[in-house]
């Protein structure tokens, strides 16, 4: 049971959110977990870096799941996130804060494309 106000206002938000509204939330939490990883590449605290480049890998493992294949686009956007998976997992293992910059450069991008087309859809 969450008794936290602030964890209840997260829940309250996620089941609450609409399909778009809940893709960019995944955007902006693979986003703002892959700045703190690059953080801990940087500050040399690589248990933060491993921490929350794992948490963005997943979030983009979730992304993957959520793709509808009925579309042309799903299968360019599983390459897509694939490889920023992959680029991922090469700069924990590296340590290598630039590869986890492109990952964020893409995730940024893509980001604001669905924002876009959310509020186009939503017109």
């Amino acid at each position: 049971m969450i008794t936290n106000p602030y964890q209840k206002y997260q829940q309250a938000a996620v089941q609450t959110a609409s399909g778009p509204q809940l893709l960019l939330m995944l955007y902006d939490g693979a986003i703002r977990f892959t700045r703190t990883g690059i953080e801990g590449i940087q500050q040399r605290n690589f248990e933060k870096a491993n921490n929350n480049l794992i948490k963005a890998q997943a979030i983009i493992h979730e992304l993957i799941a959520g793709l509808n294949h009925d579309y042309p686009i799903a299968k360019d956007l599983l390459a897509i996130y694939e490889y920023m998976i992959h680029q991922l997992i090469q700069s924990n293992i590296r340590k290598d804060a630039s590869k986890a910059q492109e990952v964020l450069d893409h995730l940024a991008e893509l980001r604001e494309a669905w924002g876009e087309a959310a509020k186009l859809s939503a017109v």
